[in-house]
């Protein structure tokens, strides 16, 4: 794509990746397949070639954000399906994070956004205050309908029908250390996961000590920064990224072999860390080295040796998370395991559409999220599965909410069937 970006717009070392991205479009619309938003609407402007056009538009004149641009790149979901499909090898991913934080800091939304929006930032990345919100969350329930009717607060009503209705006991990171570890590995503690789903890294750990490797968690490490760099705050998301180095650092100066996570969506940001911070003389280079050290647990294990496992006969229906197989290109590793661990695996139609979870979009987006989810579980429904997989906690939940069969996390799948117990989701099928 021809772009006519200034000399002195270029001397942005952002504006100039973003043009760079933007050239590598050559127009071809594969992308606009596989693009959920653009599937669902059928409108060129929610489809990723339609959003580059309005991006290019937006950077290169350096134009107020208008409404209905916003609006657009708020539709897109960042589930990079796009970049899966380019034969270009456009990197979407980049530019439209350029262009989320340009909205940002060019754009005043309404005040109910604007609050919202605020809120999210200052509670999902903070264990302690996401916990103390889904514990009252029930408080609010009764007026979940009231809320769903008024514009401005139906992202509240989207975030109460996600809520449990009873959190799990609260889990406390401890390294676990084995005789005679083949390796050192650090596990991501995160911070909505650990919350909602701590037997996650429970079972992550059991199954990383018997594939002979000790598990350390860094003392201070806080969220990854995804949450905040996908509304376009940077400041914070970078903030974020440097404070996780700097306690990464000191562990792989003393000897680790990778820094694992079991949170896809995180994942996909810490191996970007790198990129995020290729300007900053201070971290570029340990950023580059953190985000090569990162791994997700199933890209890791496939590599390992297991105990042989017993899948009791059971069909597990694989959801791959949008930030593994299009983010990270990890695509094969975790039905690898799962076969491999005894479990028969079924993959659904249209595998690489979104299930509409996307770290806050099914807050943000409820009505375009509801309908990805539902078009997902009906998919995932005709396998007639036993159990549903998947790498993430955003899927688990946006799944989960709307199926009778049991989510799990494919590391629970592969901890049990190796000597781990039961997940609680099929405690009653442990026979």
């Amino acid at each position: 794509m021809r772009t006519e970006f200034t000399e002195v717009q270029l001397a942005d070392p952002a504006m100039a990746a973003s043009e760079a991205v933007i050239r590598k479009c050559v127009h071809c619309g594969f992308c606009n397949a596989t693009c959920p938003t653009y599937v669902l609407l059928g409108d060129e402007l929610d489809s990723p070639r339609g959003r580059i056009y309005l991006m290019k538009d937006m950077l290169e004149a350096q134009r107020q954000p208008t409404a209905e641009v916003v609006k657009h790149i708020d539709r897109c979901l960042s589930c990079l399906a796009c970049m899966t499909t380019c034969p270009s090898g456009v990197n979407y991913m980049h530019l439209v994070d350029h262009a989320r934080a340009y909205i940002a800091e060019n754009y005043r939304r309404p005040a109910a956004e604007r609050l919202f929006r605020g809120l999210l930032a200052a509670v999902l990345p903070y264990p302690a205050r996401f916990r103390l919100t889904v514990r009252l969350a029930p408080l609010a329930r009764p007026f979940v309908g009231w809320f769903a009717k008024q514009p401005g607060l139906r992202p509240l009503a989207a975030m109460l029908a996600l809520a449990p209705d009873r959190l799990p006991v609260k889990a406390a990171s401890k390294d676990s250390r084995i005789a005679a570890p083949a390796g050192r590995v650090a596990l991501l503690q995160g911070c909505v996961e650990p919350v909602l789903k701590p037997a996650y890294r429970a079972a992550a750990v059991r199954l990383l000590n018997r594939a002979g490797y000790d598990v350390t968690f860094a003392p201070g490490e806080g969220c990854c920064g995804a949450l905040v760099h996908h509304m376009g705050r940077e400041a914070a998301s970078l903030e974020a990224a440097r404070r996780n180095i700097d306690v990464w650092w000191r562990l792989i100066e003393g000897g680790l072999d990778a820094i694992l996570v079991t949170a896809s969506g995180c994942g996909t940001t810490i191996k970007d860390y790198g990129f995020m911070l290729r300007g900053d003389a201070r971290y570029a280079e340990k950023a580059a080295r953190v985000s090569a050290f990162a791994k997700d647990v199933s890209e890791f294990l496939v590599g390992c040796t297991l105990p042989a496992g017993n899948g009791r006969g059971l069909t597990v229906a694989y959801h791959a998370a949008c930030s593994l197989q299009h983010g990270q290109k990890v695509v094969d590793a975790p039905r690898l395991l799962l076969e491999r661990a005894g479990y028969a695996v079924k993959i659904p139609a249209e595998a690489h559409l979104c299930c509409g979870s996307a770290g806050t979009y099914n807050i943000l987006q409820p009505e375009i999220a509801g309908q990805l989810g539902d078009r997902k579980v009906e998919n995932i429904t005709r396998l007639q599965a036993d159990v549903i997989a998947t790498g993430n906690i955003g899927c688990a939940t946006q799944i989960g909410i709307r199926t009778q069969t049991p989510v799990v996390h494919t590391i629970e799948l592969l901890d049990w069937a190796t000597g781990g117990p039961a997940p609680a989701a099929l405690a009653d099928k442990n026979g």
